[in-house]
C-alpha cells in the first residue's frame, strides 16, 4: 500500500511539471500566427498529354526540296516537340500543298475534313504569301513594276485577316505559328533591293496579323535566306534544302521558347 502511495505523489510530480510551461503562457492557440502558404498551381507539363499538331499552307510546310526527306521544317518540329516537357506523343496532320496561294489556302478551309482538322489542333502551324508573290512575278515578268507588288499586298492583307479569322472560328484557343517570308531571288541576282523591301512590308502585314490575334507566334526567316553562302537552297533556287529546314526548324523552336502563346517548356 505505502508502495502504492509514493508511486501515485511521483506521478503527481509530472502531471504538475508536464503542465508548468503551458500555464506560463501568455497567447491562447487560437491566438497564434496562421502560416499563409502561396497558391500551388500545377505546371502544365505535369502531367504529359497527347497533342495534335497542324501543318497548313504551301510547299515550305509541305518539305518540298528536303532530300533527306524528313518532311522538312515541320517534320522536325514534331519530332522534336515528343521531346518537350508536358509531351508525351504527338500527333503531327500535315495538309500544306505545294504551290498554295492564300485565296487557295482560304478555299480549302471550305472542306469539311479540313474543319474538323482545325477544330481538332493543338498547335496549328502554317505558311504562305510566297505563292502570292511569284503569281506577281509571272504575271509581270517582262515590265515588272514595284506598283504591281503593293497592289497584290493590299489584297493580300484582307485574305491574311480571313484566313486568321476562319481558324479562330473552328477553334479560338490553339495557339497559331506562322513563318514569315524570305527573298529567293538573293541568290540569282545582286539587284535585290527593292525585292527585300518587298518582302519586309509582306512580312509586316503577316507580324501585324499575329500580334492582332493575340495568341499567334511570329517566325521570322528571311535572313536564314538572303544568300546561299551556306548552302542553304534546293537545287530549284528557291526552296531550302536539308540543311535550310534544319535552320528553319531551329528559328521556330528559338521563337516559340519566347512566345506567349505557347505554354508548354521547351527543351
Amino acid at each position: 500500500m505505502r508502495r502504492i502511495a509514493v508511486l501515485l505523489f511521483v506521478f503527481s510530480l509530472f502531471l504538475v511539471g508536464c503542465q508548468a510551461p503551458f500555464s506560463q503562457k501568455d497567447t491562447t492557440l487560437s491566438e497564434r500566427e496562421t502560416v499563409a502558404f502561396e497558391p500551388f498551381v500545377v505546371p502544365e507539363y505535369f502531367v504529359p498529354k497527347r497533342v495534335n499538331v497542324l501543318g497548313l499552307g504551301d510547299s515550305l510546310t509541305q518539305g518540298v526540296g528536303d532530300e533527306r526527306k524528313e518532311g522538312g521544317y515541320f517534320g522536325r518540329l514534331t519530332s522534336d516537340m515528343e521531346q518537350w516537357k508536358g509531351i508525351l506523343e504527338v500527333d503531327a496532320v500535315n495538309l500544306a500543298k505545294r504551290g498554295r496561294r492564300s485565296d487557295q489556302f482560304i478555299k480549302q478551309l471550305e472542306n469539311e475534313d479540313v474543319q474538323e482538322a482545325v477544330v481538332q489542333a493543338d498547335y496549328i502551324v502554317f505558311t504562305i504569301g510566297g505563292n502570292d508573290i511569284m503569281k506577281v512575278v509571272k504575271g509581270n515578268f517582262m515590265q515588272m513594276k514595284l506598283s504591281d507588288f503593293y497592289k497584290e499586298l493590299g489584297k493580300f492583307e484582307n485574305r491574311i485577316e480571313e484566313l486568321f479569322d476562319l481558324l479562330r472560328l473552328y477553334n479560338p484557343t490553339a495557339p497559331i505559328i506562322v513563318a514569315g517570308l524570305y527573298n529567293p531571288f538573293s541568290v540569282v541576282t545582286s539587284e535585290v533591293q527593292e525585292f527585300e523591301q518587298i518582302i519586309a512590308d509582306w512580312n509586316l502585314s503577316i507580324e501585324e496579323q499575329v500580334e492582332k490575334d493575340g495568341m499567334s507566334c511570329f517566325v521570322p526567316v528571311e535572313d536564314l535566306f538572303n544568300s546561299n553562302e551556306n548552302l542553304v537552297y534546293h537545287t530549284d533556287f528557291f526552296h531550302p534544302n536539308s540543311k535550310g529546314y534544319d535552320l528553319m526548324e531551329e528559328r521556330f523552336v528559338d521563337e516559340i521558347k519566347s512566345c506567349a502563346a505557347v505554354e508548354l517548356e521547351v527543351e
